[in-house]
């Protein structure tokens, strides 16, 4: 809750501070759009094992830079290549444990009133590519927008966590998780409000992580806001 009002104060700061800039400013026939971006996701994992459910809210943070780069004329049309970070929560119900030669076991945990958390973050070095569609001119700030692409992910710290009545414990750094990642985007709005979702295209765990002798094929799917910032 507390990332979700730091972020969207953070927007109509920016989003203020860039309609004084403009009213100051002589037009300017190159300009360029969004190129620093800060968005909130509900994370979901998708392809799941049987009887695995998430709980709770799975959020994802965003933050980052895009070079924007006009291809045509009007300006309306662009290249975007960026560089950002984000971390990925999931609150679920697979349980990852450590043996003792160091390996990481994974069961579900059938009844939930066993555990009062349970869950896996990652923290990503993030590449965007987007194709970008917009209806801007030098002097619009308020504007539609379609910006599809794809996203590679690299993974740099993770953690998974849990307390029931097990006991409590927390592993970093979970080997078993893949370390790049990638997916494809869409971001469609206007102005400052605009629907973001991504489709992962490999899974969150690598063939390492089995669960009742199979591999844990999950992806991650993501849904949520995007605010962009010039």
């Amino acid at each position: 809750m507390k990332s979700s009002i730091f972020i969207i104060v953070l927007v109509f700061f920016f989003q203020f501070s860039y309609a004084q800039e403009i009213e100051n400013k002589t037009v300017d026939s190159l300009y360029k759009e969004d190129q620093f971006y800060t968005g909130l996701t509900y994370n979901i994992l998708g392809n799941k094992p049987a009887n695995l459910t998430q709980s709770g809210f799975s959020i994802g943070f965003h933050l980052g830079f895009i070079k924007d780069m006009p291809i045509n004329k009007n300006r309306n049309m662009a290249i975007g290549v960026g560089f950002g970070y984000a971390t990925n929560t999931y609150n679920q119900n697979l349980q990852i444990s450590k043996s003792l030669n160091n390996t990481f076991n994974y069961i579900i945990l059938e009844n939930t009133s066993d555990y009062t958390k349970n869950k896996f973050t990652g923290h990503f070095v993030e590449l965007p590519i987007e194709f970008r569609w917009r209806t801007s001119t030098p002097t619009k700030y308020d504007f539609w927008r379609i910006y599809s692409g794809f996203k590679l992910s690299y993974l740099f710290a993770s953690t998974a966590k849990y307390d029931g009545n097990s006991g409590a414990f927390k592993y970093n750094n979970i080997s078993d998780f893949n370390d790049l990642q990638y997916g494809v985007t869409l971001c469609v709005g206007y102005n400052t409000w605009n629907f973001y979702a991504y489709y992962a295209l490999n899974p969150v765990f690598s063939s390492n992580a089995t669960l009742d002798n199979k591999p844990i094929d999950m992806n991650s799917i993501k849904i949520g806001l995007m605010f962009y910032i010039l």
